[in-house]
C-alpha cells in the first residue's frame, strides 16, 4: 500500500470484463499500479472499486461497483474527494465518460484519468478534444474485440469443423452418441 499522502483523497475505479479471459488479479494490479503513480504527491487512493465482469458499454449504474462508488459519491460522509481511473479504455466507451464526470462534478469531485496527466476539465477545450479521441478509440476497442471474436469462432467452424453451439444447423439434430 503506499504511504498516506495529505491533500486529496481518492477512490480508485477500474474493470475488467472477463474473469475468465482476463486475470482479475493482474489486470486490477496493473489498473492500480498507473493509478497510483498519476496521483503520487497530490494525495492518497482511500477506497477502490473494481468491477469485474461487466462489459464497458453497460452504463455505470448497471455495474456494481461503479454503482456503489456513484452512490458513495452522493453522500456527505464520503472519504474520498476525486475519483482515479487506472485507463479510460477499461472505465469507458463513448460518451460515457462526460456523463460520469458531469455527475461527479456536481457531487463537487474531478475525476483523474493518466491520459490527460491529472484531473479533467470538462471545460477546457483540449480536455474536450482528448475525450472526444478518448472515446472513438474505446469504441473502436469494442468493434475490433467483436469482429475478432467473431473471426476467431467462424475460422473454428469452417477450418476445424468445430460446431460452437447454439442451435444446429437446418435439418440436423444433435443426438447424445454417448461415450
Amino acid at each position: 500500500f503506499e504511504p498516506l499522502v495529505p491533500g486529496v483523497r481518492f477512490a480508485f475505479y477500474g474493470r475488467t470484463s472477463t474473469a475468465e479471459f482476463q486475470d482479475p488479479v493482474t489486470s486490477r494490479a496493473w489498473q492500480r499500479e498507473v493509478a497510483a503513480a498519476l496521483v503520487a504527491g497530490h494525495g492518497t487512493i482511500m477506497a477502490e472499486f473494481f468491477d469485474v465482469g461487466c462489459s464497458r458499454r453497460v452504463s455505470w449504474e448497471r455495474h456494481p461497483e461503479a454503482a456503489a462508488l456513484l452512490k458513495q459519491a452522493q453522500g456527505v460522509d464520503r472519504f474520498f474527494d476525486a475519483v482515479v481511473v487506472g485507463e479510460f479504455e477499461r472505465a469507458f466507451t463513448d460518451r460515457q465518460f462526460e456523463q460520469v464526470a458531469r455527475r461527479l462534478q456536481r457531487d463537487g469531485m474531478l475525476v483523474w484519468l493518466p491520459e490527460a496527466g491529472g484531473p479533467v476539465d470538462l471545460e477546457a477545450p483540449t480536455h474536450g478534444v482528448l475525450m472526444q479521441v478518448l472515446a472513438a478509440q474505446s469504441q473502436r476497442e469494442v468493434v475490433r474485440s467483436r469482429h475478432r471474436t467473431v473471426a476467431a469462432m467462424t475460422a473454428q467452424t469452417v477450418e476445424q469443423g468445430r460446431f460452437l453451439g447454439g442451435r444446429p444447423p437446418y435439418g440436423y439434430r444433435l443426438v447424445d452418441a454417448g461415450p
